[in-house]
């Protein structure tokens, strides 16, 4: 059995493990169904949230097991169970006994006072980080906010729970729940304060700043002096945090690794101009030191060994993880098929176009390319529009069930052309996706 699935099954057991104990050792007489499931909801709510600190922590065997983006997917819907188990755990004890009193009584003890605090921060935690985009909350400001409230939450909640959980008068269980709520606090405080502070004092090192085409930089970093470059895939990103000084923002934010791992002197991530952040990185400066945290993803060619006809289709600044395979491809002389279809706004919008030129009139990687602008020139005779069905039909030449797929893009492109592929018969497993927009 993979590791993958022995994690999952850890992971069940963690959860379910408290509802078999109490089932097991509790002396639960005289309670009504409903009040056992509203238990038993608690039990499982509040360990799927000290939980979640091990989902975001970044640990490598959780990261090569899923992939960095599943698990910050998996960790947003899990808040969201969360919050469904915790809020029934109320409702359920006052339907099976408990009354409205349970829900509305205002001189309620301490311990119900907190359990509400807790469960009325969490609601206001899960709907900032499920709505974060919609709302346009800057990323740091959610991080701020959800790093203050997220360890508030499991304390009010492990003091409710101490307090008045009836389970937790069996002994395995409290030591159980106290176990879990230390881990919590340790994977918490490790993520967010030890490992930054291990990291920064080995600073990485700007070594170049290149501005590829408009608003497009590129920013190659050394490692240490006495470091070696860390092992990484093509395609693989990187968290970095710039310490650039004169005034400029001190944040940390993911890039995708756009050099490749066959040169192993420095690691450069290209980046475009999108946001507060990013709209200073034109101002590095070679000099500034950098903390790096990687490498990260799932999104690489050579994880799949056996494919050697492939497609890669990228929108905007999601060329970078495919530029990096390109690379990596022309630096190995991989021998491979590929089809780059890469969709732009405008002719001066495409990076690295004089560099893809070049590889495609190579021998190794066979590397045919199309440039797609939506709203091009009047001198533009390549193709133009939107990546479509029979666009895909026409470049692809029908081979579909022979082909893997990689895309890398804005959201909504990658919806559509996921879309369009499945319509056209590709299945799931032939289709790998990059969406740049994770929070964690």
């Amino acid at each position: 059995m993979k590791r993958s699935h022995w994690l999952i099954i850890l992971y069940l057991l963690l959860i379910i493990f408290p509802v078999l104990a109490a089932a097991l050792w509790g002396a639960r007489v005289g309670h009504t169904l409903l009040w056992e499931m509203g238990r038993n909801c608690a039990l499982m709510g509040f360990l799927l949230l000290a939980l979640q600190a091990v989902l975001a922590a970044r640990f490598q065997v959780l990261e090569r097991s899923f992939g960095f983006d599943v698990l910050i997917r998996f960790h947003k819907h899990m808040g969201v169970v969360a919050v469904v188990l915790l809020v029934s755990h109320p409702l359920l004890l006052a339907l099976g006994g408990g009354g409205v009193r349970l829900l509305i009584r205002l001189g309620a003890p301490w311990t119900i006072m907190v359990a509400r605090l807790g469960l009325l921060l969490l609601i206001v935690n899960v709907l900032f980080s499920v709505f974060s985009e919609r709302m346009r909350l800057k990323f740091e400001r959610w991080r701020l906010m959800h790093d203050l409230l997220a360890p508030a939450i499991l304390v009010l909640g492990f003091l409710h729970s101490r307090r008045i959980g009836g389970d937790l008068r069996i002994p395995v269980l409290r030591w159980y729940w106290t176990i879990i709520f230390v881990l919590f606090l340790a994977v918490f405080v490790y993520h967010r304060w030890v490992r930054p502070w291990r990291l920064s004092r080995r600073p990485w090192k700007v070594s170049e700043v290149t501005k590829e085409v408009g608003r497009v930089w590129s920013v190659k970093l050394v490692p240490p002096e006495g470091q070696r470059v860390f092992d990484y895939l093509p395609g693989q990103f990187q968290f970095i945090t710039f310490h650039r000084g004169r005034g400029l923002p001190v944040e940390e934010h993911h890039w995708t690794i756009s050099s490749s791992p066959a040169r192993r002197e420095s690691v450069t991530s290209t980046i475009k101009e999108l946001g507060d952040f990013t709209a200073t990185i034109g101002q590095t400066k070679s000099g500034d030191t950098a903390t790096v945290h990687a490498p990260f993803g799932r999104f690489s060619y050579l994880l799949r060994p056996g494919e050697k006809d492939l497609v890669f289709i990228a929108g905007g600044i999601g060329i970078t993880p495919l530029i990096g395979m390109l690379r990596h491809m022309r630096d190995t002389r991989a021998d491979l098929s590929v089809l780059l279809i890469y969709a732009n706004r405008s002719e001066g919008e495409i990076a690295f176009r004089q560099e893809i030129d070049q590889m495609a009139g190579g021998e190794r990687p066979r590397l045919s390319v199309v440039h797609l602008l939506s709203k091009p020139g009047d001198g533009w005779s390549g193709e133009k529009g939107r990546l479509d069905r029979e666009k895909l039909q026409r470049y692809c030449q029908a081979r579909f069930q022979e082909r893997t797929f990689y895309l890398c893009g804005p959201p909504p492109m990658i919806a559509a052309v996921v879309s369009a592929l499945k319509e056209l018969g590709v299945d799931d497993g032939r289709i790998e996706t990059e969406i740049f927009s994770l929070l964690g």
